[in-house]
């Protein structure tokens, strides 16, 4: 159940980096609120998580799940660059958080 806390945060980090560039600087009411609420569900999923989880890989898959995301999004959302070099670091990223699960025991 902790990497599906974990994989939650994540998805929550996502919406809540979008929600920052959507939101103007907190500028705009409506987006600056779900903004918040996405950060507050996103550390409450995460510290569900580290209940389980050893801190450095909660915390690194948390944050790839979010760069990931955000990349993605910000490539299709906001006209972001394709790269091939910076779809080739993402997929890095991704090879990353793979790892640190396969490798990761769970009690």
């Amino acid at each position: 159940m902790a990497w599906f806390y974990l994989f939650i945060a994540g998805l929550f980090e996502i919406t809540w980096a979008i929600g920052l560039k959507v939101s103007e600087g907190f500028s705009r009411l409506w987006p600056s609120v779900g903004t918040i609420i996405a950060m507050i569900l996103s550390f409450n999923f995460l510290a569900k998580a580290l209940v389980t989880l050893p801190l450095g890989t909660a915390y690194a898959v948390w944050t790839g799940i979010g760069a990931i995301g955000t990349v993605i999004l910000g490539i299709v959302l906001f006209g972001e660059s394709r790269e091939l070099s910076r779809l080739f670091f993402i997929l890095l990223i991704l090879i990353g958080i793979i790892g640190l699960k396969v490798t990761t025991p769970t009690s």
